[in-house]
């Protein structure tokens, strides 16, 4: 069964200022959480219990995993020396 996405007011302005083309690719790894929120290719945020980040080239997404919900909230979409801060 797949997960929902959900997008943070934060995360949506952070995409709208992006280039289309890297949001065209931000938005299709977006799409893959529904299907599996644990890719291999992301990791788990340190101290934080279901806090998660794929990388899309220099970019991060910043995302909590709700699984009695099966839902996924995007909290931030940034450039990787900006999103942690």
């Amino acid at each position: 069964m797949a997960y929902s996405i959900l997008l943070r007011p934060a995360a949506l302005r952070d995409l709208k200022g992006l280039p289309a083309e890297m949001r065209k690719r931000i938005e299709k790894a977006i799409d893959r959480l529904k299907d599996d929120p644990r890719p291999v290719k992301s990791r788990k945020l340190v101290g934080f219990d279901d806090e998660w980040r794929p990388r899309v080239g220099d970019y991060r997404v910043l995302y909590v995993i709700n699984d009695a919900d099966r839902r996924v909230m995007i909290a931030r979409v940034a450039h990787r020396r900006e999103v942690y801060r």
